[in-house]
């Protein structure tokens, strides 16, 4: 393994300085018993150093022209592409996720740097929204300020990255919070990103409740991107409140999938909606959560659909037999199998399918067999809440009235896919759905485009991500009237 990750430790680190703190392990999901390193556990004093730091370099950064604050993150991208094959063994070993999983997170550092850094013009100057007689009006976008950045840990590097790139280019300077079950990858991509730019302009803050309350509710943070669970990030709303922040959230999500009576139940279309439900062992905000197919194909679809999920294998992420590795933390892991057993309890069928990789070994991990539920009511805890794990309910429909109206009952409204071979009427049924994003016979990673805009419905957040949405996101507009004749504007004349 390289130098970059001989030492994995998570530190808080402010204007490139390593400060004291305390540190607990980080433990592999695939071998609990197996410390991979150790994560600093940030305090609410660290995060008011971290905040005095990014205020301290704000002004210079903001200032810098955006061309050149491009050439700071383009370099920064280009050292980090070189380390993306060990920090993903590094990321795999504190996740869990399967080791390609864990090569498209990482990778994510320097694709979303050099995306971002690609849309620089469009920061570069204000534009002429009106001229006329009277004069001209302007328009522009500015730096918000200091901005707080909490990542979740599922993906870890991505998700930051989706955050840092666009705040950094637009000129604020950041605060990142990773989380203390998934730190040491990131930990160390941030350092590296932090050494190329000036002291301040990126810190880092890893930890849990208190270090991530003290920064949202931090008075000089004008911005928080929070990736979480719908009831955190309501704590994150209120907490915010104190000084309005700018908020961010991608919450949680139910991401229905409907197959309609035109679709054809074939091999394609079976192994896609295994990826959408088990990739990342279904630990991705926008996974298939519930699938609802038509009556007249319900039968073949289960039948197909269990055998197919029935050659997952779960096991260790570094092994490359492996198709889904462990749940990330020991509170997930306990979370899930309480619901599946409850949803057993209530009289559903629980198909828990799919190969054990060791199963001599099998205890030492938080490793959890993939589960297809059927026979199940609509209003089933199961198929109301995100499972957030390798485990989806099956359910039959008759009307394209009742998909429309059970997909929609939720609290979430994040992602949705249709799938049908009549693709005109599946795009009619895409406009009636209550979330952010629709896809048309697919629903995995790589579906949801860097430039479309991203977000949720209702309990699945506030804002939009990807492309331009970001950056408007990590931007206050400022209008600026310069007029020559202001004879026409109301008000009281000389005495």
């Amino acid at each position: 393994m390289s130098q970059l990750v001989s030492t994995a430790r998570a530190s808080v680190v402010v204007a490139g300085e390593a400060l004291a703190s305390e540190f607990q392990p980080v433990y592999n999901p695939a071998r609990t018993d197996e410390v991979v390193g150790e994560v600093a556990v940030g305090t609410a004093e660290h995060v008011e150093q971290a905040v005095a730091a990014a205020s301290a370099a704000f002004r210079a950064w903001s200032s810098m022209p955006v061309q050149e604050r491009a050439a700071f993150l383009l370099a920064a991208a280009d050292e980090l592409a070189g380390h993306v094959e060990d920090l993903a063994t590094l990321l795999t070993r504190e996740q869990g996720k399967v080791r390609w999983e864990s090569v498209i997170d990482v990778g994510g550092a320097a694709k979303i740097l050099r995306y971002y850094t690609g849309l620089a013009d469009r920061l570069a100057a204000d534009e002429v929204f009106r001229q006329d007689e009277r004069g001209t009006i302007y328009v522009g976008r500015r730096p918000v300020g200091v901005t707080g950045i909490i990542v979740p840990w599922n993906s870890p590097v991505y998700l930051a990255f989706l955050g840092l790139a666009p705040a950094l280019l637009a000129g604020n300077t950041v605060v990142v919070k990773p989380s203390e079950y998934a730190p040491l990858a990131l930990g160390r991509i941030l350092e590296v990103l932090a050494a190329h730019l000036p002291p301040g302009v990126v810190n880092t803050v890893p930890g849990g409740a208190e270090a991530g309350s003290a920064l949202v509710a931090h008075p000089r943070v004008r911005k928080v991107f929070f990736t979480g669970s719908t009831a955190t990030g309501q704590q994150v709303m209120r907490a915010a409140a104190g000084n309005l922040k700018n908020l961010s959230l991608e919450l949680g999500g139910n991401d229905p999938a409907i197959v309609l009576a035109s679709a054809r139940i074939d091999e394609r279309l079976v192994d896609e909606l295994v990826r959408a439900v088990f990739t990342l062992s279904g630990q991705i905000c926008f996974d298939v959560k519930r699938i609802y197919v038509h009556e007249s194909h319900y039968a073949d679809f289960v039948e197909q659909y269990v055998a197919a999920v029935d050659r997952i294998v779960v096991g260790d992420g570094l092994d490359p037999r492996t198709t889904i590795g462990p749940v990330n933390n020991r509170p997930q892991f306990e979370r899930i199998q309480g619901l599946l057993d409850r949803t057993r309890t209530a009289g559903a069928t629980v198909h828990t399918v799919g190969t054990k990789l060791d199963p001599v070994g099998w205890d030492r991990g938080l490793f959890l067999l993939p589960s297809v539920v059927t026979d199940v009511e609509p209003g089933a805890e199961i198929v109301g809440c995100e499972q957030f794990g390798p485990v989806v309910p099956v359910l039959p429909y008759q009307t394209d009235e009742q998909a429309i109206a059970l997909a929609n009952d939720t609290e979430f409204g994040l992602s949705a896919s249709i799938w049908s071979e009549d693709r005109e009427h599946a795009l009619a049924l895409a406009r009636r759905l209550e979330c952010g994003s629709v896809f048309l016979n697919v629903h995995r990673l790589g579906a949801s485009d860097m430039s479309m805009p991203f977000g949720g419905f209702k309990g699945s957040g506030i804002g939009r991500g990807h492309g331009m949405y970001s950056l408007d996101a990590c931007t206050e507009l400022q209008a600026v009237a310069d007029y020559v004749d202001v004879s026409g504007f109301p008000g009281p004349g000389p005495r």
